[in-house]
């Protein structure tokens, strides 16, 4: 019966998993369940899922099989009229179901059909992996080492002139057993970094926040997914820039104007000091709503991609989010100068329901 009872539930949950990969593209646009994240798991609402339960009818009302019935009797029906009135019925089941990060990342991955990220190097030494890598004269049974205590048992007999070439039998005794000890050895991890930019200039509003939320919390799912240890730096800009917490960044709203560039060398000055590049493997998100204070400025900031950054990076991504008051000219500069970068990516993310596009522009690449 346990068994049994197991098989069914292993069974249901394959069937939530499968309504969740069914609508994944929905709750990627809505946003839905960021608010829901633990560290491990997602608490993903699921729609129209019935659950099996057992229900008791009217007494004395009737049933299939109960009376007489003329041809045409609609079967099971109460024969009352639905309306916009409160009622005693059923409503849509809804169900919080669990689900992990790598599992959401393998959906993510299916749906938009990403390739594995190849990264580049290798990270910090951050964990230690034991190996069988020496012999010891003492141990259990279980890790005696066979051919290193016949060969002690035979040096003993020759040296000690008991070996006899023409009846060749050599048998170990105590002092001859030899054994595997292990050892902890460093295991190379590789590491990675985010660096998320945002222009918070009067011209990007709650709505424009919300979007870079929702993408980057995907971006997060699948970029965690193919590393060990990952860390997460936030710069927010107008005509300055400054690092801040992960609530300051998506909440931060400024009313001055913009210069991105000030974003690019805080972004560079984070890399120089804390993650060298042949170490880390570095990802650089910006997004912004187009508009630059001068062609100056978008010069240096060409510049500084260019010779600087892009070098250093795996990735870096610029999403320009649509906005009424924004000129969105910043994206067709990029584009000018860098059209064959292969590290360089532009998307256009002009509502919610673009993000779904934007990832796979962003992510597609495997790097």
């Amino acid at each position: 019966m346990i068994t049994g009872i197991k098989r069914d539930h292993q069974r249901f949950k394959q069937i939530v998993k499968g309504k969740i990969k069914q609508n994944l593209k929905k709750y990627m646009t809505q946003g839905e369940i960021i608010g829901r994240q633990g560290k491990d798991l997602v608490r993903i609402p699921v729609h129209q899922i019935d659950l099996p339960h057992f229900r008791f009818g009217q007494r004395q009302s009737g049933g299939v099989g109960t009376g007489e019935g003329e041809a045409g009797t609609p079967v099971g029906t109460s024969g009352q009229e639905g309306g916009q009135k409160a009622g005693q019925g059923e409503g849509e089941h809804t169900l919080e179901a669990e689900v992990s990060l790598q599992e959401l990342a393998e959906m993510l991955a299916q749906e938009l059909e990403l390739p594995r990220i190849e990264p580049k190097g290798q990270g910090s030494l951050a964990a230690k992996k034991s190996k069988y890598s020496g012999i010891h004269n003492i141990g259990p049974n279980s890790l005696r080492h066979l051919k290193r205590t016949y060969r002690e048992a035979l040096k003993r007999q020759i040296i000690s002139g008991q070996y006899n070439p023409e009846n060749p039998i050599v048998v170990p005794i105590k002092r001859d057993f030899r054994y595997r000890i292990w050892k902890p050895v460093p295991q190379p991890q590789n590491n990675a970094v985010i660096i998320y930019m945002m222009d918070v200039s009067g011209s990007m509003g709650d709505e424009q926040k919300e979007i870079v939320r929702t993408e980057s919390f995907w971006i997060d799912t699948w970029i965690r997914a193919n590393y060990k240890d990952i860390d997460i730096r936030y710069i927010i800009h107008d005509a300055t820039a400054r690092e801040v917490d992960e609530h300051t960044f998506y909440h931060t709203r400024e009313s001055g104007g913009t210069l991105i560039s000030s974003a690019y060398r805080m972004a560079l000055d984070l890399i120089k000091k804390d993650y060298p590049p042949d170490e880390w493997n570095i990802y650089a998100f910006h997004f912004s709503d187009g508009d630059n204070w001068s062609a100056e400025d978008t010069k240096l900031c060409v510049d500084l991609l260019r010779g600087d950054l892009i070098p250093k990076l795996n990735l870096f991504c610029y999403g320009q989010v649509e906005s009424r008051y924004g000129s969105g000219q910043f994206i067709k500069d990029l584009l000018d100068h860098f059209r064959e970068e292969e590290r360089l990516v532009t998307s256009k993310i002009e509502n919610k329901e673009a993000i779904y596009r934007s990832l796979k522009e962003f992510l597609g690449k495997g790097k």
